[in-house]
């Protein structure tokens, strides 16, 4: 690798944080499984093994060429320890099988990557005539994880070796003298064919790597853009990445909102599982995004609500006959919902809320005729949040809990607003509810690691955060 690939950051003997998440990001835990997956997709997703299958020398070529192993003077060649052997030419790797790969996590460094592989080759032989050779081969890699140019996690080859296992002879004539001859000369020359598929190989994963990265829309409402907030941090278990979400809106404003006074405590990780932790923070923002943009406001009229929702100073006449003054029964209402703060979410264990403090206007809404105040209210609605997760985002649906009121002021008499919050938590229900739900559908982007999928994650709801886990 090199170019940008080639600016590594590398750290001393780091391990994640003993269960504390410090900063205001999103927590992922890659588990050593979900990496040794990553890698070997790699190598049979694409054709990089493929790519080895050919020539590997060709006559007076290479390692093998003339001035090479068999040349003259070298170790086959004339003068050389076998002088009667001029050449083995046209060496070509004809079968690669799949590789069985085995990882082992190397904290504070990196990964020990293991690879076990079959390798069918032909070639002229050092006697002339065809041969057909078959070797078992172990590549082994040590590779350090840091920080690209981009700000993206890297896994980059800090050093490659083979170690040739048994040689068979297929077909072919080979006397029992140049079986170490042939074994010295794969031995030079499999290392500069098979490192660079570990090489390639992880190119593919620090590609997934760097969708860690990148700006995620939000419908009409922004986008939000992920980055590292840390350096990566490695265990014996996992890959610890504490990844900064920073919320814009259409306009490329930053949405930023108070931080929590205390650090996370997220729960430990079980082996063989990955884990991402939403924090209380992205919930907040996300819709502090919403009011901001004006989304959480709304005119409830007749139109926007069922026919079996009455909607007339008829229903105030019921309930609080007092707040009309000579306004006659019958007239359609307008209630005009203006949220003038972000709302509060408040994550406690196993269960999710939002809290959404309203100002509603109340006018009569006469046909042909211009709206007619008559009073003013301030209201608190609390809403439960369910939460879903999908394979990368973590959606929410609302539904009103509760809904408080008191009254702000009157164009005709006092009276105790509290007498229409049944009446009003109806209303709320049919009409402003499912505004919000279709708004919240876009989701709250959870970054992509490695592709990793969080449709089916077990979904945990801890103090200020949320917790996702899905097997590896």
């Amino acid at each position: 690798m090199s170019g940008p690939w080639a600016l590594l950051l590398l750290w001393g003997l780091a391990t994640p944080c003993q269960g504390l998440l410090e900063t205001v990001g999103t927590l992922a835990r890659i588990d050593k499984d979900e990496l040794g997956k990553a890698i070997q997709n790699s190598l049979v997703g694409g054709p990089i093994l493929q790519n080895v299958l050919g020539t590997v020398t060709g006559v007076n070529q290479g390692l093998l060429g003339s001035q090479g192993l068999l040349g003259g003077g070298g170790l086959l060649g004339y003068g050389g320890v076998f002088g009667v052997v001029e050449e083995l030419s046209g060496l070509k790797i004809e079968e690669l099988t799949l590789p069985k790969l085995s990882l082992k996590l190397l904290p504070g460094f990196g990964v020990q990557l293991s690879l076990h592989t079959k390798v069918g080759l032909h070639c002229s032989g050092p006697l002339g005539g065809f041969l057909q050779l078959g070797a078992e081969v172990n590549v082994s890699s040590r590779v350090a994880l840091g920080v690209s140019a981009r700000g993206t996690p890297i896994l980059i080859i800090k050093r490659c070796s083979t170690l040739l296992g048994h040689i068979s002879l297929h077909s072919g004539l080979l006397p029992a003298p140049l079986f170490g001859v042939v074994e010295q000369t794969l031995s030079k020359v499999l290392p500069a064919l098979l490192c660079p598929v570990v090489d390639t190989g992880l190119g593919v994963v620090n590609e997934l790597l760097g969708t860690v990265l990148g700006l995620v829309p939000l419908g009409a409402l922004g986008s939000v853009e992920f980055s590292l907030a840390t350096l990566p941090l490695i265990s014996n278990q996992y890959i610890e990445l504490d990844i900064n979400p920073i919320v814009k809106s259409v306009a490329g404003d930053i949405i930023d909102f108070s931080k929590p006074r205390h650090p996370i405590k997220v729960p430990p990780k079980e082996d063989h599982t990955s884990q991402v932790t939403v924090p209380l923070y992205l919930f907040n923002t996300i819709f502090g995004l919403l009011q901001t943009n004006g989304a959480l406001n709304m005119d409830i009229t007749s139109v926007l609500v069922p026919r079996n929702v009455s909607l007339t100073t008829t229903d105030l006449a019921a309930l609080v006959p007092e707040a009309l003054g000579r306004l006659p029964a019958g007239q359609p209402l307008l209630l005009s919902l203006r949220v003038k703060e972000a709302p509060t979410v408040t994550l406690q264990k196993k269960k999710a809320t939002v809290s959404i403090a309203a100002n509603i206007h109340v006018l009569s809404y006469p046909p042909k005729r211009a709206p007619e105040a008559l009073f003013e209210l301030n209201g608190v609605m609390t809403l439960n949040a369910q939460l879903a997760p999908s394979a990368t985002k973590l959606h929410l649906s609302l539904s009103l809990e509760r809904f408080s009121v008191k009254l702000a002021s009157s164009f005709a008499h006092a009276f105790d607003a509290s007498h229409l919050e049944e009446w009003l938590s109806h209303v709320v229900r049919v009409a402003y509810v499912p505004k919000l739900n279709v708004d919240l559908d876009v989701g709250i982007p959870l970054p992509k690691v490695l592709n990793v999928s969080f449709a089916n994650a077990a979904l945990e709801i801890i103090e200020n955060a949320v917790v996702l886990t899905v097997p590896s």
